[in-house]
């Protein structure tokens, strides 16, 4: 049989069937990385520089969204703070996205503004394409900060000092009746629970940070996988995918051991495709603005993928050979120094982190020693291989020097002389620094003894000559003359 052209029916057949599977293949490939980031560069919002922020810096960025975003006041916190969902897409499959659950969590709320920005977009900027799947396939239901009480004091818990992530089931807090209500009402079919980890996560076996970790919640105690869960994980393993390219090695996934609590183990229960993302660190990004880049890339590329059903290539078997998490990093660790007990002298290894609080738009941080002995086990974002080297205990300068007078070359000088702290006058008092030295009033004399859970303040000593000065778990190396460089608090 053969067309009115002379062309056989059999290959007109094929023809279209090939077309037909080579745009499907296209359709549905991964978003290239290069179009990602060039997203992200375009789309960024200019008015979230850093991570701590409240409710009055997302509000008016929120009254802003145009007609393409539904927006909803889904009630308030215990402080009386509005917590909102933004609707967009017109698709049948049904997403729900949380961010700040706990309040100084919120590398994945800046990455959702930047997604707003970007599903608001020009078709002119080369785009569309992919805002056009997303919108006619998917219905998404965003919100954005559902602890704004924890969010203004950039504390974990709201204000009943509820973990709102282990109320899935009481519902004691106006914020977890909130959650429960807004996925009872919507009945997404997938869920993304977005949140924050400490920067002592590493991948298991590795000395690489846990930059984003995942998981897959279990639904019961036996930890089964039904098609709610399969689901899941292969969306993770999708962004999987991508974060390899960007940081390799560098991805983790929990431990999945049911929380009866949580809602994301109840979420899962409960029918919705749930997806664990935490973003932990990445060395040199304190802020974690490459890692709420790194939200934006995956948030975006996870849900192009659900939209073209592009997640369904991957495997269970895929997601169970993502690294576990581990804990073994510090931000100091000394291997190998000398130091003495009594008559006895022994190596030693000497682990220090140090927690971090804000004041107003600065980090201040506090070093402690968490550990000592033998470390080998454990990796630092910063190590110093201190082997021929001794510990050696500092002094206190105590004749008052005025603050004006104490100039960086001047702690130099006594840094160099063997003190670690200097007594400054009290018109200083909380007077921030950048001083490579501790300073104190009256009164307010710091302790220099080195020991467990103590601040750190020593000399690494080699040949009876000062080498290093660790001061306040941060390090100045003596011999160069190198500026301190971390801001601390006069004590």
């Amino acid at each position: 049989m053969k067309s009115s052209l002379g062309i056989p029916v059999i290959f007109i057949f094929f023809s279209i069937c090939i077309y037909s599977c080579q745009e499907k293949e296209i359709r549905t490939a991964p978003i290239n990385p290069e179009i990602l980031e060039s997203a992200f560069a375009q789309y960024k919002e200019p008015s979230i520089d850093n991570r701590r922020f409240g409710y009055q810096l997302i509000a008016p960025l929120i009254a802003k969204r145009n007609a393409l975003f539904e927006t909803r006041v889904l009630g308030k916190s215990i402080e009386g703070r509005p917590i909102h969902s933004l609707s967009f897409g017109e698709g049948e499959r049904k997403v729900l996205l949380w961010s700040q659950m706990h309040g100084n969590e919120s590398t994945a709320t800046m990455a959702l503004f930047d997604l707003f920005n970007f599903l608001e977009g020009s078709g002119e900027d080369g785009f569309e394409s992919i805002r056009q799947a997303i919108r006619e396939n998917l219905r998404l239901r965003f919100i954005p900060m559902l602890n704004p009480d924890g969010a203004e004091k950039f504390k974990r818990r709201n204000a009943q000092q509820i973990d709102i992530n282990r109320d899935a089931v009481r519902q004691s807090s106006p914020e977890g009746i909130i959650l429960k209500r807004a996925r009872d009402d919507f009945e997404p079919d997938f869920g993304f629970n977005l949140h924050d980890q400490n920067r002592y996560y590493n991948v298991e076996g590795s000395s690489l940070p846990a930059t984003i970790s995942f998981l897959a919640p279990a639904y019961n105690e036996a930890r089964e996988v039904n098609n709610v869960r399969s689901k899941a994980m292969k969306v993770i393993v999708g962004m999987n995918r991508l974060l390899q390219q960007l940081v390799p090695g560098q991805v983790g996934k929990y431990d999945d051991s049911f929380e009866p609590r949580a809602f994301g183990d109840n979420i899962q229960k409960w029918g919705t495709s749930t997806i664990l993302i935490e973003s932990g660190a990445y060395p040199g990004d304190p802020e974690k603005q490459y890692i709420r880049q790194l939200n934006f890339m995956i948030l975006l590329d996870a849900l192009y993928g659900i939209a073209t059903e592009n997640y369904l290539k991957y495997t269970e078997e895929q997601y169970i050979a993502i690294p576990e998490n581990d804990s073994k990093l510090m931000d100091l660790l000394i291997r190998n120094v000398e130091t003495v007990a009594g008559d006895n002298s022994y190596p030693t290894d000497i682990g220090i982190k140090s927690s971090e609080r804000y004041l107003d738009s600065l980090i201040v941080m506090n070093g402690n020693i968490v550990d000592w002995g033998d470390l080998s086990v454990y990796h630092g974002y910063q190590e110093i291989d201190a082997r021929g080297m001794v510990l050696e205990k500092g002094k206190i300068w105590t004749e008052i020097i005025p603050m004006e007078k104490l100039t960086q070359e001047r702690a130099l000088d006594l840094l160099r002389e063997g003190y670690l702290a200097a007594a400054t006058n009290k018109a200083s008092q909380k007077q921030i620094h950048q001083l490579p030295i501790v300073v104190f009033t009256e009164g307010n004399e710091p302790d220099l003894n080195i020991a467990l859970d103590k601040s750190p303040l020593f000399y690494l000593t080699k040949d009876g000559e000062k080498k290093i000065a660790i001061v306040n778990g941060q390090v100045v190396k003596i011999d160069r003359g190198e500026d301190f460089s971390f801001f601390r608090l006069v004590q």
